[in-house]
């Protein structure tokens, strides 16, 4: 198949497409195939021939922006094997295919039906293929080829940046790079020169220029002002096509501000300033401006005010406003025109930022004289102190004298003065003055425990003129008297534990005094003399201002005497002394061994040996539940009591026991024992109760005459007799046990009841040592010794 094209309309396009319709023949592999045919040379051998594609292809040409009312001819295949009879029918596929580009598919004529952008699309990719119109089978393989948009100058520059704001120091050399501008163009930069830009100066000469192919603007003038001139407005045009006649352009605007720089010196607009100041002015005020002008702006005109000579140099001061850029004339002494007048100052403003590039222009500084005339005021009283401290001792009588203060008119006429105190303040009215001595007396009596300073303001006036008047603050210092004697420093809660020893510190006090340090530093403390010699307590003065209260006994016991009362004496050191008594009270508290405080309230003896009120209950409730136990075994055992026969054999062989001991002394059921404890009391025969009698008991009575001489002796062999004579008892021996004792012993009882009666040398402290279970026993006896100490 064979491609022809025919796009090339202009000359020089139809040069390029033969050029390259040349080319792509020569370099494609542009071959035309005969079928396996054999060509005999004269001369030569017989040849065969491979087959081979039968078709040529090559790249297609189409111009974009095609206006014209009919298809765009793009160009034509053709196949070998096409005889021109029909038979071949060409077959367009790919990209565009049967939209954009139709085929004649008889004749292969390509056709472009819309008009093409070539910068929104530049190539299209087709296949083509030839078959049997009959068949419907491929004469030729299927081949690509593609279709380029041709480009032409239909795009103008364009800067898509702009516009553009920049800056250059003002006093730049010409030729000083100021910004770089760059256009775009959307034609295709390899065809032609549609993509070719130069740039040019439309507006901004004689001061800018512009590099043709870079884009860059400089500077085209030496030394630009910006005092002189501050903004420009340049404009670049971007030209296509090499900037020939027909070429494309776009155009920017470029606005240039020329910054400042440090090349104008200050200067002041006279030589000479004249300055009025009344020397009633106060010291630390302002009292004039004075201003150098700088055509500079920024950091390049601040500038410092100094004043480099002149004889107010010592008087006068001068700072400088950042903002204003104001020099400010401020006083730092006094102004007195009795004694001078006028004062002249030299004054030097300077730039503080300066560029060594433009020294040449200096010197950036500049200097002003200014004179300055003290104006006469009349002014007020002058006091000849600015303060004044006094002093006045306490209680002392109305009327004492203070002191005097004193105040001149500082004025030529030199006018008598007035004083007077100013009462803004209620404390003032405690003194007085005299209008026209200054002398300040007291007018009431003063405390100084109660107010120890008093401040006072004290006014002078022209007699001549009293709307002038002046003021001075005073001081009044009252002085201390020994007037309040010492005291203890607080309420102690002074405690001693039942086990303290002789000699042991349970308290330490402090004194204090309402005086100052003079009339009360040394303190003295002593018990009351007038008082007997107290046998608990007793105080050491530790001569430091403090004392410590002494134990004199062993022990002391809550029970017998749970608070004590010491009287203390205490005087100072003042002139006259002072004194004053003071009581203590001392709580007896029960202790830890280490001296820790358990308790200080009496209480019961459980309490006291650490049991607590639930351990007590407890303990209640145990002995409860064992005496019920206990009543209800005794119930049992009597109401089950078996007979002391338990067989009817020989009982004289046979040993009965039983478990019944009987209820001791409280028991009167198994016996009476009231006869034996007082045989006057036996009055009628009594049975055993443990067994019950066959016969009826006799009774036998007695006169009471012999009951009341009978011998216990006697009576014992007598109840024996009737216990061997009762035909009731069992016929075994019984062992009855009496409690009585008979009468009372000659040799006295031997008995440890009334040990406690006797007198003992035995110490009883290391009961103490044995732990919190002896713990009440050793105060038992701690107390017995105490009392026996006391």
């Amino acid at each position: 198949m064979k491609i022809t094209s025919t796009s090339c309309i202009c000359p020089v396009l139809v040069c390029l497409c033969f050029v390259q319709r040349c080319y792509g023949a020569a370099h494609h592999g542009s071959i035309k195939v005969t079928r396996n045919q054999t060509k005999h040379v004269e001369g030569e051998t017989e040849v065969h021939h491979r087959p081979k594609r039968g078709w040529v292809w090559n790249q297609f040409f189409v111009l974009e922006e095609h206006m014209g009312p009919d298809p765009q001819y793009v160009g034509k295949l053709h196949s070998n094997s096409d005889k021109g009879d029909g038979s071949v029918k060409y077959i367009l596929t790919g990209e565009g295919a049967g939209t954009i580009f139709i085929i004649d598919d008889t004749t292969g004529d390509i056709h472009s039906t819309k008009s093409l952008d070539r910068e929104q699309k530049t190539h299209y990719v087709l296949h083509a293929q030839a078959i049997d119109r009959r068949t419907n089978k491929p004469l030729e393989p299927e081949s690509e080829f593609i279709i380029k948009v041709q480009d032409i100058n239909d795009n103008a520059p364009k800067f898509t940046d702009g516009p553009y704001i920049v800056t250059v120091p003002e006093m730049s050399e010409m030729g000083t790079s100021v910004l770089q501008v760059t256009a775009t163009d959307a034609d295709d930069p390899t065809y032609g020169n549609s993509a070719r830009v130069v740039y040019s100066i439309l507006q901004g000469q004689p001061y800018f220029s512009v590099d043709p192919k870079t884009g860059v603007i400089r500077t085209a003038l030496h030394n630009m002002d910006r005092e002189a001139r501050e903004h420009y407005s340049v404009v670049i045009q971007a030209k296509d096509m090499a900037g020939q006649v027909g070429g494309l352009s776009g155009s920017t605007t470029v606005n240039i501000t020329l910054t400042d720089v440090n090349d104008n010196p200050p200067r002041f607009p006279q030589k000479h300033y004249q300055l009025y100041v009344p020397e009633s002015a106060q010291v630390g005020s302002a009292v004039g401006k004075i201003k150098a002008n700088d055509a500079d702006t920024g950091s390049n005109a601040d500038m410092k005010y100094t004043i480099i000579n002149g004889d107010g140099s010592g008087v006068f001061s001068i700072s400088t406003d950042k903002e204003t850029r104001e020099g400010i004339l401020s006083l730092k002494k006094p102004l007195n025109y009795e004694k001078k007048k006028s004062y002249t100052l030299n004054i030097e403003g300077a730039n503080t930022h300066l560029d060594f590039r433009f020294s040449h222009l200096g010197p950036f500084k500049d200097v002003t004289m200014l004179k300055i005339i003290v104006g006469d005021v009349d002014e007020p009283p002058l006091f000849t102190m600015p303060s004044y401290v006094m002093e006045v001792y306490e209680n002392a009588k109305i009327g004492t004298t203070v002191g005097t203060v004193t105040a001149q008119d500082p004025d030529t006429a030199n006018s008598l003065v007035r004083y007077f105190i100013d009462h803004n303040m209620e404390e003032d009215r405690y003194f007085t003055i005299d209008a026209s001595t200054g002398t300040i007396k007291t007018a009431k009596i003063f405390d100084r425990e109660e107010t120890p300073w008093y401040n006072i303001t004290v006014a002078a006036s022209d007699t001549d003129n009293p709307e002038l008047v002046s003021h001075v603050p005073v001081g009044v210092r009252i002085l201390d008297v020994n007037d309040n004697p010492p005291e203890l420093a607080r309420e102690y809660d002074v405690v001693v534990c039942e086990n303290a020893k002789p000699g042991q510190v349970i308290q330490t006090i402090t004194a204090t005094d309402k005086d100052n340090s003079a009339n009360g530093a040394r303190f003295r403390f002593s018990l009351d003399e007038g008082l007997s010699l107290n046998p608990n307590f007793t105080l050491r003065d530790n001569e430091d201002n403090t004392a410590s209260i002494l134990t004199r006994r062993r022990r002391y016991s809550r029970t017998t005497q749970d608070i004590y009362y010491l009287p203390v004496l205490i005087s100072d050191g003042g002139v006259p002394p002072l004194s004053s008594s003071s009581t203590l009270t001392i709580r007896v508290c029960a202790c830890e061994r280490d001296g820790r405080v358990r308790t200080c309230h009496a209480e019961a003896f459980l309490s006291s040996a650490g049991l607590s009120t639930g351990a007590l209950i407890a303990i209640l409730l145990c002995v409860v539940i064992l005496l019920a136990i206990v009543v209800l075994f005794i119930t049992l055992r009597r109401s089950k009591k078996e007979p002391l026969i338990i067989s009817e054999e020989d009982v004289r062989e046979n040993v009965v026991t039983y478990d019944d001991e009987g209820g001791g002394e409280e028991d009167t059921e198994a016996f009476d024992i009231t006869a034996l404890r007082n045989p006057s009391a036996a009055e009628e025969l009594k049975y055993r109760r443990d067994v019950r009698p066959e016969v009826k008991p006799v009774l036998r009575h007695h006169p009471s005459s012999s009951l009341d001489s009978i011998d216990v002796q006697e009576f014992i062999k007598q109840r024996l007799a009737e216990a061997d004579l009762d035909p009731s008892v069992p016929p075994y021996d019984s062992l009855q046990t009496y409690a009585y004792e008979g009468h009372r012993s000659e040799a006295g009882s031997i008995s440890s009841l009334d040990s406690a009666t006797t007198h003992s040398d035995q110490d009883y402290n290391y009961l103490g040592d044995w732990g919190p279970e002896f713990k009440k026993l050793a105060e038992l006896y701690g107390e017995i010794e105490s009392e026996r100490t006391t």
